[in-house]
């Protein structure tokens, strides 16, 4: 198969899951920031509704990377190393690979993965501080020192995802890779993630 040749790059679950996590992270950013600013509005629920959203739809892409995508197509190769290597000048001889993700775009995957894992687990743990309609507040099961940490860790990642959505939206927004961001609202794009 040649390399430039269109074909299913994202199926219409990963392009879901894709925008659902942007809203959700939007929406998140949106109801944290506003009030810091200034905005007054009652935030809280919203944040914590679009948090669960955010959960619910990483359950959903786990389940698909575990069950019915390639987990091996985001993990760093030998190849993607020496393309890195080849990128920053360091490597002479031509890299031949068509892989579906290049080396940038699967370490730009695992750093949101873990940012957003770690927003992701401290939000959850702070659902325990307010009262909902499916449970009753109870800030008692972390002591306050406990508490700061995981304040600390939730502010840190959310600014870290801040600045990885903007980084996100910057390159998806290059005429080089015009092609992997039609990829992500119709599917069809380039077989590797070299767009041209």
């Amino acid at each position: 198969m040649v390399e430039d040749e269109p074909y299913i790059r994202h199926l219409g679950p990963d392009r879901l899951f894709h925008w659902l996590m942007a809203l959700a992270t939007i929406s998140l950013g949106i109801t944290a920031f506003l009030p810091i600013l200034g905005i007054k509005f009652d935030w809280v629920p919203l944040h914590w509704i679009s948090g669960i959203v955010l959960t619910l739809a990483i359950f959903f892409h786990l389940i698909r990377v575990f069950f019915f995508l390639k987990l091996r197509e985001m993990m760093p190769s030998i190849a993607d190393y020496k393309a890195a290597l080849k990128l920053w000048g360091r490597e002479k001889e031509p890299i031949d690979t068509l892989a579906k993700y290049d080396f940038l775009q699967k370490s730009y995957h695992w750093t949101v993965a873990v940012v957003i894992l770690l927003a992701t687990i401290t939000g959850l743990l702070m659902l325990a501080k307010i009262d909902t309609i499916f449970w009753s507040r109870n800030p008692s099961i972390l002591s306050d020192s406990q508490w700061g940490i995981i304040y600390v860790i939730h502010g840190f990642a959310a600014l870290g995802l801040i600045f990885l959505f903007l980084v996100h939206v910057y390159f998806s927004l290059l005429p080089e890779h015009r092609a992997l961001l039609v990829s992500i609202i119709f599917g069809r794009g380039p077989r590797s993630g070299h767009s041209k």
